[in-house]
């Protein structure tokens, strides 16, 4: 597969003005896969110009809606040719395994693709219930109203390395079938996932300056979330970078949707299988490297139980295979760059500081010496106070604390500034449902939730995890507002 290096401007592929390009490495091997050219001030005004344009004009937005729902069903269908090559390209660019590349960096989001197509054509329009208004000269006024959902505008896609391609397409295809135009802005580590969507944008015949993607470091996403031409940003990332671009956001007010960290609870009652508890505690923290915003990584377990889990938990993370991740057999890959190991290894470093015992893991794996590889570590008897229980570490870290009561596990989980996912297990599903309705969180999965991310339930957070919803019927109406058109009608 061609690694397309370009930026994708007004249906046109472009070269940066000042010549800058970076090189892209293999978080496996630290291998250089490409350079990608990294766009700057110039790039991104012609991409918001071509954008604005483009919503002005009304080139995309008052195409009907089924025309619009055809143009990306060619946009999905050029995506499937290429479900090979994008396979690899996500292995190699992100570090991704091959089970998760398939399923879960591109099954998932294809999914959600098929879901949006068909839930956007289902028209949001509704009328009001009429109402009867007596007037001053003793007639009655019969008036009933329109609600329709308009597009918002220029829409900014701010994606992160972890998930790319599926970050691009949650955000992408939604805004788009809603009639909004878009500037699309990957993470630096991951633009090749991101610049490929320019030539499906091409082949399916969406209208020049509807999608633009523009590389770019710091100074392109300061400059996209303060323009005024921006109407919507939507950003998947950090909480601090997320209350970064509020910030940048705030002066033209743009609506924005934030998708930011997790800290996520998994609650282990007394009655749960342990030999499940313990597969569903590590397959989620250790899954792309604990490179995730929603997965399990406080496991507030009842002190009954508590040694049985820990211990079969060890059990499972000294059975994963780390290594290679193009290797079918690898179960765990790299973190995406050596800055990020070093953050997580500040954690092993505080989670031993802090008192925890740790019970595994907490260095660097033998036998591999290159690629930004980590132990996948659990320590026990976390203080939910300490750094290591609350802040998000974006590596393959559980903290694990006890509990005598359902109340007790309640107050845990929720002592938390975050708040986007968490889980349950139980034998008794009835309290195991009672309790996930006291967690104050986005999502909660009861014994493994539905297995998969469902496409019709909507997906984000509470607190400093963020607001705005992604997936569903709401996933479509973020990238919309609603008008009120009143109707005299006798």
């Amino acid at each position: 597969m061609k690694l397309e290096d370009r930026l994708f401007i007004n249906g046109e592929y472009l070269s940066s003005a000042s010549g800058g390009r970076e090189a892209v490495i293999n978080p496996a091997t630290e291998e250089v896969i490409g350079e990608a050219c990294v766009g700057g001030p110039e790039e991104l005004d012609a991409a918001l110009t071509a954008a604005k344009e483009s919503f002005r004009s009304g080139v995309w937005r008052k195409l009907s809606l089924t025309s619009r729902i055809e143009t990306m069903v060619r946009f999905y269908d050029a995506l499937e040719r290429r479900r090979e090559d994008i396979v690899a390209l996500l292995i190699a660019e992100a570090g991704s395994t091959v089970g998760l590349a398939n399923f879960g960096q591109y099954g998932l989001p294809m999914k959600h693709f098929r879901y949006y197509l068909e839930a956007a054509s289902r028209d949001f329009t509704w009328m009001t219930a009429p109402e009867l208004t007596p007037t001053a000269d003793g007639r009655t006024v019969l008036g009933t109203g329109i609600v329709k959902y308009d597009p918002v505008g220029v829409v900014a896609a701010i994606t992160p390395y972890n998930y790319p391609f599926m970050l691009n397409v949650v955000k992408i295809v939604p805004a788009l079938l809603m009639g909004n135009s878009v500037v699309l802005k990957p993470s630096p580590f991951t633009p090749f996932s991101a610049l490929l969507l320019g030539e499906i944008a091409r082949e399916a015949g969406l209208p020049p300056g509807v999608l633009n993607i523009v590389t770019g470091g710091l100074d392109v996403s300061r400059d996209l979330t303060t323009d005024p031409r921006v109407d919507l940003i939507t950003f998947t990332g950090s909480d601090q970078v997320g209350a970064s671009i509020m910030a940048q956001a705030a002066p033209t007010l743009k609506r924005v949707i934030m998708e930011l960290g997790g800290k996520s609870a998994f609650i282990v009652r007394a009655d749960a299988d342990i030999n499940r508890a313990a597969a569903i505690g590590v397959g989620s923290f250790t899954g792309h490297c604990g490179q995730g915003c929603a997965i399990l990584t406080r496991h507030i377990v009842h002190n009954s139980v508590r040694k049985a889990y820990v211990a079969r938990v060890k059990e499972i993370v000294e059975s994963i295979t780390i290594g290679d991740p193009s290797d079918p057999k690898t179960m765990m890959g790299p973190l995406i760059r050596e800055s990020q190991r070093r953050r997580v290894e500040t954690y092993f470093d505080l989670g031993r500081e802090s008192g925890a015992r740790l019970v595994t893991g907490g260095g660097r794996p033998e036998g591999l010496k290159r690629g930004f590889f980590v132990q996948p570590t659990v320590f026990d008897n976390v203080d939910n106070r300490s750094r290591l229980a609350q802040e998000e570490v974006f590596g393959p870290i559980a903290a694990v604390m006890g509990f005598d009561d359902d109340d007790e596990a309640v107050n845990l989980a929720n002592d938390s500034q975050f708040g986007l996912a968490g889980a349950v297990i139980s034998a008794d599903a009835g309290k195991a449902y009672e309790m996930s309705l006291e967690m104050r969180t986005g999502g909660v999965a009861i014994n493994g939730g539905a297995g998969t991310m469902l496409s019709d339930a909507p997906f984000g957070g509470i607190g400093r995890s963020g607001f705005g919803r992604e997936n569903s019927a709401e996933g479509l109406k973020e990238f919309t507002y609603a008008k009120s058109i009143l109707i005299h009608a006798g």
